[in-house]
């Protein structure tokens, strides 16, 4: 490890992996990249300035250019880089470009996100708190519920759908927010001018070049081929429309762990508040015996990285318990995925969350409800089938 007022040096390994991240991010932003030209953006530039930097300090082979900088980023895992990086920071796999799909890849998005000034956490957070600050100035709680459920349940609209739901009255306090959020659908996700969604996730699937399908779900693409669901011709309904990615990486895919836990709650005969007073998090639970649990539900990529953004809840409404829970298939996926957040908790938040996945959570709440209710339901729906 560096010395450690070498920790934040721009070469340094977490300073530099975040922008690295942020430069692939604004390389990925090119509208038009058939008619790029030089100079590349100033966050790219400098990326692969700082790479050579350490490459040069490690006495390692440096990239040669920004699209040499960019193969690192899709064929060498982040721990097969000559950086310094602390143990357990990353996983054997985690490549910031997605080395079938040729798209950022969650990681990507939470190295960026991992920075103070986040270009993409201040956009995500910038129109999220419009939502949230129409719906209060509107006194109108449920218009925001059904806002977060559309992310969720429709992240994949027709234009002409899209004008439809915002004529709606639930969500008349945010006039002209969906057509930030949801833009025209990447042209080169279609095979045979049709899109098509994951049945399971209901984002849009990446075509591969092997004639397969990609999602940027990390749920849906075990096994071979994700789950293929409905398809869409590209003038359909006035066009095809996606949510933004950083929506549908911090909203949708966490959303989805997040109606299913409120699902199995619900199965149990508890009956929990989604999204309480404007998000202050993402489930509040009143258990039999009077007691309030938070839950705020986390799907990251990286643990070491949740645990390093984590917080503590608001209490306001309050709560006796906090809990962070995470998706199954994240620790499925990744041995020793909750020791990790632990160990990247900030000291501030050590001791103000329990940390869970989803099965162990609802296990707990059984034990809870075992001395109230006779005859609970044998499973707990947290199975992670593809249905």
């Amino acid at each position: 490890m560096p010395p450690a007022d070498a920790a934040y040096a721009p070469h340094h390994g977490l300073t530099l992996l975040r922008t690295i991240a942020s430069a692939v991010l604004d390389l990925d932003d090119v509208s038009t990249p058939g008619t790029f030209t030089l100079p590349y953006p100033p966050e790219a530039q400098r990326a692969l300035d700082r790479t050579v930097l350490a490459c040069l300090l490690r006495g390692a082979d440096p990239p040669l250019s920004v699209p040499d900088l960019l193969a690192w980023c899709r064929e060498r895992p982040v721990v097969d880089w000559p950086l310094d990086l602390p143990d357990a920071l990353t996983g054997p796999e985690d490549r910031l470009i997605d080395e079938h799909a040729y798209v950022p890849t969650d990681l990507c998005y939470e190295w960026a996100v991992d920075r103070p000034d986040s270009a993409t956490e201040q956009i995500d957070r910038a129109l999220v708190h419009t939502a949230l600050d129409r719906c209060r100035a509107a006194n109108a709680p449920s218009a925001y519920v059904a806002f977060r459920r559309l992310l969720i349940e429709r992240p994949v609209l027709t234009r002409n759908k899209a004008a439809e739901i915002a004529l709606e009255p639930a969500f008349a306090p945010l006039d002209g927010l969906l057509q930030q959020i949801y833009l025209p659908a990447p042209a080169g996700w279609t095979r045979e001018g049709r899109f098509t969604s994951c049945r399971r996730c209901k984002t849009l699937l990446v075509p591969t070049r092997d004639g397969g399908w990609w999602c940027e779900n990390a749920r849906c693409r075990r096994g071979e081929d994700a789950p293929v669901g409905p398809q869409y011709c590209e003038d359909e309904g006035g066009g095809i429309l996606l949510l933004t990615r950083p929506l549908r990486l911090f909203v949708t895919a966490p959303g989805i762990a997040e109606l299913q836990l409120e699902q199995s709650l619900r199965r149990l005969g508890l009956t929990s508040e989604l999204w309480p007073n404007y998000d202050a998090y993402d489930l509040r639970i009143t258990l039999p015996d009077g007691r309030v649990w938070a839950v705020d539900v986390k799907d990251w990529a990286n643990p070491a990285l949740l645990g390093r953004n984590a917080t503590i809840l608001d209490d306001n409404p309050p709560y006796d318990e906090a809990f962070i829970v995470v998706p199954n298939h994240r620790t499925t996926q990744r041995r020793g995925y909750i020791s990790v957040i632990k160990r990247f908790l900030p000291q501030s938040v050590k001791g103000q969350l329990t940390v869970l996945n989803q099965r162990q959570f609802v296990a707990r709440v059984r034990e809870v409800l075992a001395g109230h209710i006779d005859g609970l339901p044998v499973n707990d729906d947290m199975e992670d089938d593809d249905a």
